[in-house]
């Protein structure tokens, strides 16, 4: 597993040279997303394609 150092070097090694400040905080913020949702995966597990699209069904149109 990767540290949080290392991930954020890693991010950084791949954000352009001219990127903001605001841009970094951004790529920090979809970085802590992806790394919630995925130790929710370890923990809750997930949910078969078909009960998502039941669930969302509302929302999505064919």
């Amino acid at each position: 597993m990767n540290t949080a150092k290392s991930e954020v070097t890693e991010m950084l090694s791949v954000l352009p040279e001219n990127c903001s400040l605001e841009d970094i905080q951004y790529h920090l913020y979809v970085l802590e997303k992806i790394n919630r949702g995925l130790d929710r995966i370890e923990t809750e597990g997930t949910i078969p394609h078909a009960e998502a699209k039941e669930r969302l069904k509302r929302w999505l149109t064919d």
